[in-house]
Formats: C-alpha cells, sequence, structure tokens
C-alpha cells in the first residue's frame, strides 16, 4: 500500500501529513532532513509508549539523533501545567535547544501538550506529530493547535504552533481499543457536515468498513479528512476571518459535556462528548431556520448508527453548561457564538444567537 501525502500549505513553512502502513518508523530519517540540531526529546504516554515509544527511538537513533523518550500518564488530565513542567525538565536534562527536536508519540493529549512545549521552550524548538489515534489523525495532529487545560475549560492555554511534518501511521490503528477508535470517528462525521456532503455520504454508504477498519477504505477516509482540515487552516491558521471557527461544530456543548462528565468522575472521550454537541448544534440549527429537519436527523442518525451518543445524563447541570459555555473561546465581546450547518455539506458561525435555540438543542440532548 502506497503513502498518501497532504501538504498543508501554511506560510512561510508548510509541510506534508504522511499517511500509510509502518510511516512510524519514517521519523528520524524525515527529522534528520530538516533539523540541525542531533538532541531529540520523544514525549508518548503509558498506553502508547509501550507500543510505539522503541520504535521511535530506534528510529531516530539511526538517523543520528541522541534520543530520549518521556513516558506521562495516560488521560486527560495530563494535559495540564504540571505535566507541562515534567515536559521542560525533561527538556533541560536532555539539553534541548532551538535546533533539537521534539516528537509527540500519541493522540491529541500528547500532541498538544509536546506542541505547546515545543512553542514555549527556548522561545521555540521544532517539533513532528506521530499520531496514533483516530482523532488525532483526522484532526487534531493538523493544523498547528498547541494547548494545556485550565480549570476554567479545555485548552485555555495555547498557541497557533505548526510541526516539521505529521507521520499518520495506519498500523497504530488496530491497538485502538474500540470505544477509542469510535470516539475519534466523531471529527470524521463533523469534517463532512461543514464542508463536504458527498463525503457525509460516503459514511452513511462505507459504515459497515469504516466501523471495520477496513484497511482498504482507512487510507481514503483519512486523507479525505486532512485535506479538509488543511485545506482549512491554509486559509484562516490563527482563525481571523471566522473559517477555521467551523472546525469547533458541536464542540461548544460538546466541551461543556465533556467537562461535566468528568467532574462527576464518568469520564467521556472527547469525539462522545462532540457527537453530543453535534446532535445539539444540528437541533439549534433546525430551531434557526438554517438547516432542514431532514438533513439534522440524517447527522443524527449516522452518529447513532455508528455508535456514538447524542445525549448525556445531564439534564439537572443545564445552568453548569450555559456558565461552561460562556468560556467558550468563540465568545467574542461577552457575546456567545456558535457554528450552525445551513445544509449538510455547509456551516457558518453566527453571533446572533437566540437563547430559544440553545433551549432546543439542549433538550435534545440532556437526558
Amino acid at each position: 500500500m502506497s503513502e498518501r501525502i497532504v501538504q498543508v500549505d501554511v506560510q512561510p513553512n508548510p509541510y506534508p501529513v504522511v499517511i500509510g502502513p509502518g510511516v512510524l518508523a519514517q521519523v528520524g530519517p524525515r527529522l534528520a532532513e530538516r533539523v540541525k540540531g542531533r538532541r531529540a526529546l520523544a514525549i508518548t504516554d503509558s498506553n502508547v509508549g509501550p507500543l510505539y515509544g522503541q520504535t521511535v527511538l530506534d528510529s531516530l537513533r539511526s538517523a543520528g539523533f541522541e534520543a530520549t523518550l518521556l513516558t506521562l500518564p495516560a488521560g486527560e488530565g495530563t494535559k495540564s501545567l504540571e505535566s507541562l513542567a515534567r515536559v521542560y525538565d525533561a527538556c533541560a536534562e536532555a539539553k534541548i535547544d532551538r535546533t533539537s527536536p521534539l516528537v509527540s508519540i500519541g493522540g491529541g493529549v500528547i500532541g498538544d501538550l509536546t506542541g505547546f512545549a515545543a512553542a514555549t521552550w527556548v522561545r521555540g524548538v521544532p517539533f513532528a506529530q506521530c499520531s496514533t489515534t483516530v482523532e488525532a489523525d483526522v484532526d487534531a495532529s493538523v493544523g498547528g493547535k498547541t494547548a494545556v487545560n485550565h480549570a476554567s475549560g479545555k485548552n485555555m492555554i495555547g498557541a497557533f504552533y505548526q510541526p516539521q511534518f505529521v507521520l499518520i501511521d495506519i498500523n497504530t490503528l488496530e491497538t485502538l481499543s474500540a470505544r477509542d477508535y469510535i470516539a475519534g470517528l466523531a471529527e470524521s462525521v463533523k469534517h463532512a457536515i461543514i464542508r463536504d456532503a458527498d463525503f457525509f455520504a460516503f459514511h452513511e454508504s462505507n459504515l459497515d468498513a469504516i466501523r471495520s477498519r477496513d484497511p482498504a477504505l482507512l487510507p481514503a477516509l483519512l486523507e479525505r479528512n486532512v485535506q479538509i482540515k488543511a485545506d482549512v487552516v491554509a486559509r484562516d491558521e490563527r482563525e481571523t476571518t471566522g473559517l477555521r471557527a467551523l472546525l469547533n461544530f458541536g464542540h461548544t456543548i460538546g466541551h461543556a459535556v465533556e467537562s461535566l462528565m468528568a467532574r462527576m468522575d464518568l469520564p467521556w472521550r472527547h469525539g462522545e462528548a462532540v457527537a453530543v454537541g453535534m446532535a445539539a448544534a444540528a437541533e439549534m440549527s433546525v430551531a434557526a431556520g438554517r438547516l432542514d429537519r431532514a438533513d439534522a436527523e440524517r447527522i443524527i442518525a449516522l452518529l447513532e448508527r455508528i455508535d456514538l451518543p447524542v445525549c448525556a445524563p445531564l439534564a439537572e447541570a443545564r445552568a453548569d453548561i450555559h456558565k461552561l459555555m460562556q468560556l467558550d473561546k468563540k465568545v467574542a465581546a461577552g457575546k456567545l457564538r456558535f457554528v450552525l450547518a445551513d445544509r449538510i455539506g455547509q456551516a457558518t458561525l453566527y453571533d446572533d444567537i437566540q437563547p430559544a435555540w440553545i433551549d432546543a438543542g439542549l433538550d435534545r440532548v440532556l437526558c
């Protein structure tokens, strides 16, 4: 199976996303072509490290790097200032300077943490992303958003900082749990809703193959997701025009759901919470007169067919959801903005959100 390469055309430093089986072993040679330093720090978590940490270290060392590996606890809790301090300590111990790369091995948590450390250690060092989850493959690894969480909300401390390249090794998806694999598909559905009606229909028509991780279909699925994300990022890298904000479809309510489920000690995957957020956003879009009821039901039906949740057990937490939504990064001048679907394949960022629309969305998804 040949590699597929999608170029992320951000200026002045465009970079490739390489998709294919076994590409994890290319990280060393690819970095050696792009950086001057020969020290490297790889960062992973306790789930991914035992599976792929040695492959990355071997690749880096064979390419001439003096490489070390930092393994952090798995889970959303690692996306914190405390973990960031551990990364900085490891950078100091490994003598990482401005020519020395960091390498993330894992999903969105490790990728975001590593990227933010790279953006801020000695005011910026190169880094590469080795993505090992669906959620990171189709969304988090591409586009240069890096962050850690704060008590006030997800991703509140961060920077826009692009990697040297992204490697998406399809073989790593074989080791994902069924729950993690399914959760990651929420971001793929999101891309289809906001940018590509044909891609949405592709999900509907090929759902059995997608769910079964068919290796004949996965490369095309991942490539189209990366193409959509790369196109949006190239046009609006830092969310100055509102285009990139479309990628947050379902995330305003989704992030609130994710935070509240964690507070209840019933943590959900990011994609599970986003699926609920997308169901709410679809209902809001109908209430706002933007989206046909039939299209809203198609969206919700696809999420259900994938086995993603479309309601959350938070009926008593409506006031908390409203408070958390006010911390959303799309809030401007105190005004809550929402991404709504105009039709499947097209979405718009709206700032004239009516309380009744939000109520309609929450009524649909709180149970």
